[in-house]
């Protein structure tokens, strides 16, 4: 399973556009997984105050203590998430990461998975990529790159705070 930048594109991940330059209408719009990723010489810098918006009255931002306990150096992949089709079929990829990015926007999310990319300065030059999945397999797929990550680098990556499992393992 992956875990960089060349074993995401040797899996099948496309994209690979900064999310400040990112035109949301040439993301599919079916399910799958995405991971965000350091582009080439990035150095972390952790804002005073996260970018993304409040969830349930509850402030996104960490001390910054926490975020530098968070970071993986050495790793290209700094958040891994997936996106399903949603109850009514009209969620996927497109809408997934389109929210994802408004939540660093500041507006209000539905859920703050990856909330810690939004305390990084220069968010907007951060990657993103994604690889379309049908849903039986979005699960297993997210599951396989939380462990393959933690098998190489011994913790998830930078923005994910939970590791996926799937379910009956």
């Amino acid at each position: 399973m992956p875990a960089n930048r060349q074993s995401l594109k040797e899996d099948g991940f496309t994209g690979f556009r900064p999310l400040a330059d990112l035109d949301i209408n040439r993301i599919p719009q079916k399910p799958g997984i995405f991971a965000v990723l350091q582009p080439e010489g990035f150095r972390p810098q952790f804002l005073a105050k996260s970018t993304a918006g409040i969830f349930k009255k509850k402030d996104p931002t960490l001390k910054p203590a926490a975020l530098k306990a968070e970071w993986v150096d050495g790793a290209d992949v700094l958040y891994v998430g997936k996106a399903g089709p949603g109850s009514k079929g009209n969620r996927g990829l497109r809408r997934q990461i389109q929210e994802f990015v408004d939540f660093g926007a500041g507006r209000p999310p539905g859920h703050w998975d990856g909330r810690l990319i939004w305390q990084l300065a220069a968010a907007g030059s951060l990657i993103v990529a994604w690889k379309e999945l049908p849903v039986e397999q979005l699960n297993a797929a997210e599951a396989g790159c939380h462990a393959a990550f933690v098998d190489e680098y011994g913790q998830l990556p930078f923005a994910n705070l939970i590791q996926s499992r799937v379910k009956g393992s």
